[in-house]
């Protein structure tokens, strides 16, 4: 697909652009409305493809579960191998498409990894992410940025309380989720592990804060993200931050979704999964 539409759509869902802008300016790249309409559905995300692990999967436990936020009564979907015990615990941040099918999936291969797994939805207060592309890209415009971030801090406490924790904490985000992960990072001193996929980076004077082992994935061709690459590898490198950065060339951003059609790259996607998963095996077995 020509980079320009891939950039374009980028643009939309992150700065974001009225969707008629988005449009027309589609139709411009496309020579017409009726093919961007056409573009756009290849683009947007696709949840029948979102299930990989059966929600059923026997070999889980899945349920939802709420904890307390900052201001509010947090939900999450949570998942755990079958077995009793006690496990490694990650907080999976989603896009900025809130919790949805695919963060579901992706927080049950996190079981499937052996471990114990919560998916906040950061539009608790409003009664959840809902289904309505427009609504939904409205209330992320409304979230409170500060409040967010305790909420999330609080579903590392929330994971850290339970009895099927081993009290070792990592986290895992994408996009938005992404760089809520960096801020974790930050300010979770207890955090083991954090592994942001294409997110921001935080203030460079921030950095001697990270206490964990950071792993860093981005696409190649997400020129947006990928411009505060530098500062935030010399950052990590003056505060002595163990960390992987990996770029994976031709990538786009969201490549790890495999429900973000043309942008899903399934052959870095299972790079850095399996990556992500060596980690976390390493950091909070």
């Amino acid at each position: 697909m020509d980079q320009r539409i891939i950039n374009l759509f980028d643009e939309y869902t992150h700065v974001p652009l009225k969707r008629d802008v988005f449009l027309s300016r589609l139709a411009k790249l496309t020579g017409s409305m009726t093919a961007a309409l056409a573009v756009l559905s290849t683009l947007e995300v696709n949840y029948a493809q979102a299930q990989t692990v059966a929600g059923q999967d026997d070999r889980i436990i899945t349920e939802r579960v709420t904890y307390p936020g900052s201001d509010t009564t947090m939900k999450g979907y949570l998942a755990r191998p079958k077995a009793n015990g006690k496990y490694g615990s990650v907080v999976v941040i989603h896009e900025n498409r809130g919790l949805n099918p695919h963060i579901e999936d992706v927080t049950r291969r996190l079981a499937l990894a052996g471990f114990l797994a919560m998916a906040p939805d950061a539009l608790s207060a409003a009664g959840g992410t809902p289904t309505d592309e427009t609504q939904m890209r409205e209330l992320f415009g409304k979230l409170d940025a500060e409040k967010t971030k305790q909420n999330f801090l609080k579903g590392l406490d929330y994971l850290k309380s339970r009895p099927d924790s081993n009290g070792k904490l990592g986290c895992v985000g994408f996009c938005w989720g992404g760089a809520m992960a960096n801020q974790l990072a930050v300010n979770y001193p207890d955090l083991k592990a954090a592994v942001p996929f294409y997110g921001r980076q935080p203030e460079v004077a921030d950095v001697p804060k990270i206490k964990a082992t950071v792993q860093l994935h981005y696409g190649g061709m997400d020129e947006r993200i990928n411009a505060g690459i530098p500062a935030y590898e010399e950052a990590l490198k003056k505060a002595n931050v163990p960390y992987q950065l990996y770029v994976y060339e031709g990538a786009q951003h969201a490549f790890h979704n495999d429900t973000a059609g043309p942008r899903y790259n399934e052959a870095a996607a299972k790079l850095a999964w399996g990556r992500t998963i060596a980690l976390f095996k390493e950091k909070l077995g």
